[in-house]
């Protein structure tokens, strides 16, 4: 429940502040003085704003949210030789990589994984779980950091902010346009929007965010080849390919019941799915590392 209540009250906060922001500019309204057409600029601007304003919000909230969500908890003073070996092997890669000392946390959860984020290259978060810490041998766990120190050198989060706000202005900016069109053109509205226009505006933006979405992850996939290339400089190719094998063998332990696989939460490598995955299938990944000399 706590949880819900912090992404609604961070969602609330970017409506707020987006909306004023709005007033200030001036362009709250899309319809142009006479109230029959468009106003195009407005209505750019009103995109841009949303588009880009979620979007970078987000990202500068995300360490705040990552730590909450996760219940992660920032190793300040390492209280163990497991911690100190976390604390320092990113500190090694983060130098070698160029890059600002991120924080270094640890969450609780059983799943073998580990993420990066925040506003920069220089002040971010790399977070490890304690299922990966668990299963992984210590030359797994050392590429995967490796990977993730490699996300942030790369500048992925900011990169993807971009795209997703790119994307999110021209879903908000057609839909608009397309809703304004169906109103005008088959309901015949001649002043103002009539309901013909928020109803379509809804079903344009679900089309073209899912459509939009397949973008996105597309670049997400291209961003991941890259970060293993990284984190292969980083920690070495061998133990990188052997981390990755490792959550091969977990996700195939993990494997649901043909009956239920469709349900389940990862989806397939093959097929439509594949179109949504923010990772490439974990053999695809393995393969490009060893085709690299």
């Amino acid at each position: 429940m706590k949880r819900i209540l912090l992404f609604l009250a961070t969602n609330l906060a970017i409506v707020v502040v987006l909306s004023i922001t709005l007033r200030l500019l001036g362009v709250e309204k899309i319809l142009d003085a006479q109230g029959t057409g468009l106003n195009i600029n407005s209505l750019l601007i009103f995109a841009a704003v949303f588009g880009f304003g979620g979007s970078f919000m987000s990202l500068a909230l995300s360490k705040w949210t990552a730590k909450r969500f996760t219940g992660a908890q920032v190793i300040e003073m390492p209280r163990n030789a497991h911690e100190h070996w976390l604390v320092t092997t990113v500190q090694r890669q983060a130098a070698a990589a160029g890059i600002g000392m991120p924080e270094v946390a640890i969450y609780d959860a059983p799943d073998v994984n580990a993420f990066a984020t925040g506003m920069s290259r220089n002040d971010a978060l790399v977070a490890v779980s304690t299922g990966l810490l668990n299963t992984m041998s210590q030359d797994e766990a050392e590429a995967v950091l490796a990977h993730e120190v490699s996300h942030i050198a790369n500048g992925d989060m900011v990169t993807l902010a971009l795209i997703q706000g790119v994307v999110n202005t021209f879903v908000i900016f057609l839909s608009r346009v397309i809703g304004h069109t169906v109103d005008r053109v088959i309901f015949k509205t001649e002043e103002g929007h009539g309901p013909a226009f928020w109803i379509t505006n809804i079903v344009a933006e679900i089309v073209l965010g899912v459509l939009a979405s397949i973008i996105v992850m597309w670049f997400s996939r291209q961003r991941e080849f890259r970060a293993d290339a990284g984190g292969a400089s980083l920690a070495g190719r061998a133990k990188m390919i052997a981390a990755l094998r490792r959550l091969q063998l977990v996700h195939e332990q993990a494997h649901l019941p043909n009956q239920l696989a469709a349900f389940g939460i990862s989806g397939g490598s093959n097929g439509f799915s594949r179109l949504f995955m923010s990772h490439p299938p974990l053999e695809e990944r393995i393969a490009a590392l060893e085709a690299r000399h």
